[in-house]
């Protein structure tokens, strides 16, 4: 091909190089002039054009690319028409993709002007989904380059489609988790199964001991499970732990122990008598992206996962917990410049009251979100979120003639890491520091707040602030911006003090008394603060 500089009475029949304006119309970049078009470029006083000039053994770049893609083109994809030097592949199923990461490589080095890009290797995609493109860069290639090109590809990229398996569930039992909490994971696991169609065939709940997953898992495997995954109530740190010793004792067989991604650390995988077994870590709970979704998917779309599979996934492995880990380098905005808000929860359905709101009892003749709201008022901060759930009304009513933002969270039965999600998402972008109050701790003041403020803006390491009493952790807590992205990631009845225990380098701590530790959650701690709950509507 040839490309330069031609005047419009000698570029009949070359491909113009950039969009050109006529009096009466446009010119579009690609097109091949007529002698039409020449004619009114030369009469609108144009006297060059940039343009190529295909050559005997050149492809143009449309074929160029359809011979790209479609060589490339494994099962489970789909093609498109090429346009603009470009053609598309597509998943024809649900799947998993799966790329030959050296063939792509090799034929992207053959010329600059062949591109070919995919989706990361092993992403889970759906039917429909555009997984690779081939892109000529140029008006046309050479026809050697391109097949040098074509045959590196070739079969490069398919996609394995799922396959509906029968799931064995087994999830064993200690007295601190909630069967809400195994209730909640079971639609979690249900809803990532859902693009494979494939059901949970039967679950069993049973004691955390290596006799009863044992016994579990063999029943599952009678029972017609044709894929086995454990829930275990505490993780899997060793391999002499329950659950891999309940495989074991089942006659089965443990592949591997843990795996280089966070979070997905404790992983388990293993297979009893031919049968896939995952062993999931705790934060399969969520349905956050994790570890034992990459897995999973494999799996389930048919392909083998060794070790060595496993121990390869480290690079791109750190995920949503990297929000926990703040970076030295980044400094905070000094002093009184400092933005710092006020996240007041106050959305729970207050279920040990025996059915009242506590945030609209009374002390001291204010409700008790009344109390938290004014102590955010008369601190300063440059912004207060109230989150609201449970009698959302009637609580936002409190505090309406204070400058308070108002946002509500749908899910609040599930848990305070949904209300905590739901405030921090509703913060001013240019938020510097948040203090997370609780909505029944009316002991709280400004002048508490403002304590906590202070000794922020004292160390540039004290990135987290907690309130304590008698040496104790309570609330409220102030967090660093560095923080906002770890909150927002919360999931369940749990709030964050397992980031307040990895990071104790940037943690300062104020002393403020019993008021740290003072929430009134009960009929009876009510009454002994000096409160009363609200009369029963009639």
């Amino acid at each position: 091909m040839i490309f330069g500089p031609c005047p419009p009475e000698d570029a009949e029949g070359c491909i113009l190089a950039h969009r050109t304006a006529l009096p009466n119309r446009v010119l579009k970049k690609g097109r091949r002039l007529t002698g039409q078009d020449c004619a009114e470029i030369a009469a609108a006083g144009i006297d060059g054009l940039m343009v190529a000039r295909i050559e005997p053994g050149d492809t143009g770049e449309d074929a160029a690319a359809e011979q790209l893609a479609t060589a490339a083109a494994g099962a489970g994809l789909e093609t498109d028409t090429a346009f603009t030097g470009r053609m598309n592949l597509y998943a024809a199923t649900n799947g998993v993709l799966v790329v030959d990461a050296d063939a792509v490589t090799a034929a992207n080095r053959i010329d600059p002007a062949i591109t070919f890009a995919t989706l990361p290797n092993y992403s889970k995609v759906l039917a429909g989904r555009m997984v690779a493109t081939a892109k000529i860069i140029s008006f046309a290639v050479p026809e050697e380059q391109l097949g040098a090109a074509e045959n590196a590809l070739r079969g490069a990229v398919r996609v394995a489609g799922f396959s509906p398996r029968k799931v064995g569930l087994v999830a064993t039992q200690l007295p601190h988790l909630k069967p809400s909490t195994m209730d909640k994971t079971r639609r979690v696991l249900e809803d990532r199964l859902l693009p494979s169609g494939s059901t949970i065939l039967s679950e069993h709940r049973v004691a955390h001991s290596r006799e009863a997953v044992a016994e579990a898992l063999r029943s599952l495997k009678e029972e017609g499970a044709d894929f086995l995954i454990l829930f275990g109530a505490s993780a899997v740190v060793d391999r002499q732990d329950v659950l891999p010793a309940g495989l074991d004792l089942a006659g089965g067989t443990v592949h591997h122990l843990g795996m280089p991604v966070d979070p997905g650390n404790l992983l388990m995988l293993g297979s009893l008598d031919g049968i896939p077994m995952l062993g999931a870590p705790g934060c399969a709970r969520t349905p956050k992206e994790n570890g034992f979704d990459w897995v999973l998917d494999r799996l389930l779309a048919g392909l083998e996962v060794h070790p060595d599979d496993i121990t390869a996934m480290g690079v791109g492995g750190l995920l949503m917990e990297i929000g926990t880990r703040p970076q030295p380098r980044e400094g905070k905005r000094k002093g009184e410049a400092a933005r710092i808000a006020a996240l007041i929860l106050g959305a729970g359905k207050s279920s040990r009251m025996g059915g009242a709101n506590k945030l609209l009892a009374t002390l001291d003749g204010k409700t008790l979100i009344r109390h938290a709201a004014e102590a955010a008022a008369g601190a300063g901060l440059s912004q207060t979120v109230l989150v609201t759930g449970h009698l959302a009304e009637e609580v936002g009513a409190q505090v309406e003639d204070l400058d308070v933002t108002l946002v509500h969270n749908p899910d609040f039965a599930d848990g305070m890491a949904g209300s905590i999600r739901t405030g921090m998402n509703a913060l001013a972008a240019d938020t510097d520091a948040v203090i997370v109050l609780l909505g029944d701790m009316p002991r709280i003041g400004s002048d508490v707040l403002k304590r906590l403020i202070g000794t922020y803006r004292e160390n540039d390491n004290s990135l987290i602030v907690t309130a304590t009493a008698d040496g104790k952790r309570g609330n409220p807590v102030l967090w660093d911006r560095r923080f906002f992205e770890a909150l927002k990631s919360l999931s369940g009845d749990v709030g964050a003090r397992h980031i307040i225990g990895e990071n104790p380098g940037f943690v300062a701590e104020v002393e403020i008394g019993s008021a740290a530790r003072l929430d009134l959650d009960t009929p009876d701690a009510l009454r002994q603060a000096g409160g009363k709950l609200p009369e029963p509507k009639g």
